[in-house]
C-alpha cells in the first residue's frame, strides 16, 4: 500500500521506508519485501487491498483503533464490529477517538543499555522531543519528520533501539483492573489474531502487579 500511495522508491516516499523497516524488524526475506513493492507500484500483479481504519471504544471507555489492510471492506467491517462487542466494547464512527491519539516517532531501549544523558545528549541534539523513562525502559519521542534523523543519530552513535515505529500516543491513559484488564487484554489479543489487523492503538494502562495476577 505505501508504493502503491507513493511509489517504489523508498528514498522519495517515506512511508515505504517506515514499512520496509517494519518488515526487516519482523524478519520478513529481503525478496518478499522486493515483490510487495512491485505489486505496490504495478510492476507485478496482485490482489487489490484497500487501507481502512476503524475507531471505538474497550472495557472502562478505552480508546482502540485499529488499521487493517482488507481487499473486502464488507467483510472486514462487521468482524471489527463482532470483537469489539464480543469483548464488551463497541465500534465507533470515524473521528470518535482519533482526538485522543497523537502520531509520533517512538524509540525505546532498555533501560540497562543507556542512561538518560547520553539519550539527551544525542537524540535531543537530532531534534527529539521528550526523553522518558516507562516501565524500566527508555522511550525517545520525536516528531514524525525527524523519527529517522533521530533514529539514525542513535544507532550511529552505537544505541542499538529494541523498538523504533511511527505510531499513535495516546494523550490520556485508561487505569484498567480486575474484570477491566483482563477484558482489554483479550480485546487486544482478538484484534491482533485477526489477519486483516496491522496495527492496534489503545490508550489503556494496566499496572504492572495487574499484569503480573493476568499471568498467574
Amino acid at each position: 500500500m505505501a508504493a502503491k500511495n507513493g511509489g517504489g522508491d523508498p528514498a522519495m516516499n517515506l512511508t515505504l521506508r517506515y514499512a520496509i523497516d517494519d518488515a526487516k524488524a519482523a524478519n520478513m526475506p529481503k525478496d518478499t519485501i522486493e515483490k510487495a513493492i512491485k505489486k505496490g507500484s504495478g510492476e507485478l500483479e496482485g490482489v487489490n487491498y484497500e487501507e481502512v481504519r476503524y475507531e471505538g471504544y474497550g472495557p472502562n471507555g478505552v480508546a482502540v483503533m485499529i488499521d487493517c489492510l482488507t481487499d473486502n471492506v464488507n467483510r472486514t467491517a462487521p468482524e471489527i464490529r463482532k470483537i469489539f462487542e464480543k469483548c464488551g466494547g463497541k465500534l465507533g464512527v470515524n473521528g470518535s477517538v482519533a482526538f485522543t491519539f497523537s502520531q509520533r516517532g517512538l524509540i525505546t531501549f532498555d533501560e540497562s543499555k543507556t542512561t538518560e544523558d547520553q539519550l539527551m545528549e544525542i537524540a535531543l541534539d537530532a531534534g527529539a522531543e521528550d526523553i522518558k523513562n516507562e516501565d524500566h525502559q527508555w522511550e525517545v519521542i520525536t516528531a514524525p519528520s525527524n523519527f529517522l534523523t533521530v533514529k539514525e543519530a542513535l544507532m550511529n552513535a552505537g544505541l542499538e533501539p529494541d523498538s523504533a515505529q511511527v505510531t499513535m500516543v495516546p494523550q490520556t491513559t485508561v487505569v484498567c483492573r480486575g474484570k477491566d484488564a483482563e477484558k482489554v487484554v483479550r480485546l487486544m489479543e482478538e484484534f491482533e489474531d485477526h489477519d486483516d489487523v496491522q496495527k492496534v492503538y489503545a490508550n489503556f494502562d494496566i499496572p504492572e502487579d495487574e499484569f503480573a495476577n493476568l499471568n498467574t
